[in-house]
């Protein structure tokens, strides 16, 4: 039976610190370029609303219109949303994937960028109402988009750590 090695040599050390500082470099490399896409749909997001067929329906609704008032998630907030953004909101979910409507199988065909797209999109949607907050709107989707126990863990894990940062 061979021995075995409880210290390393320094030729080992030596190429055991080449390699992690080679690792540590290619994540960093992947982890800006995922950040500069994040930030790019940062940019880009909900531009669609800005132009028709959405930019009217929505500029009534944001303007104290027919939401004034209505708690996010309600029932009353459900029936609001379809009479008076029906096809605006239609063409939304349909330029935006950040939304699970976009997709044919909702959330289970995200991808990270469109996850976080989507709990920030949950978090500053949140506070247009007196009573919103990111928790609430994970319970209401959680409902609404069926998510799976493991992904519910993660937005709320999210939300606290986020939290801890005054967010």
């Amino acid at each position: 039976m061979s021995e075995v090695q409880t210290e390393a040599t320094p030729e080992q050390l030596a190429i055991s610190e080449n390699q992690t500082r080679e690792h540590i470099a290619r994540v960093q490399h992947y982890m800006r370029r995922f950040a500069v896409a994040l930030l790019q749909r940062a940019e880009e997001h909900d531009a669609s609303k800005l132009i028709e067929p959405e930019a009217t329906p929505f500029a009534i609704a944001n303007s104290g219109g027919f939401l004034k008032g209505v708690t996010y998630g309600s029932e009353e907030y459900k029936a609001s949303i379809r009479e008076h953004l029906g096809p605006a909101l239609t063409h939304h979910y349909e330029n935006n994937s950040h939304h699970p409507e976009y997709h044919e199988h909702g959330v289970n065909q995200m991808d990270l960028l469109d996850l976080v797209e989507m709990f920030i999109d949950w978090k500053a949607a949140g506070e247009r109402h007196d009573d919103g907050c990111i928790k609430r709107s994970i319970e209401i989707n959680t409902e609404r988009f069926n998510l799976e126990p493991q992904l519910v863990d993660i937005l709320n894990s999210t939300a606290e750590t986020l939290k801890s940062m005054d967010w």
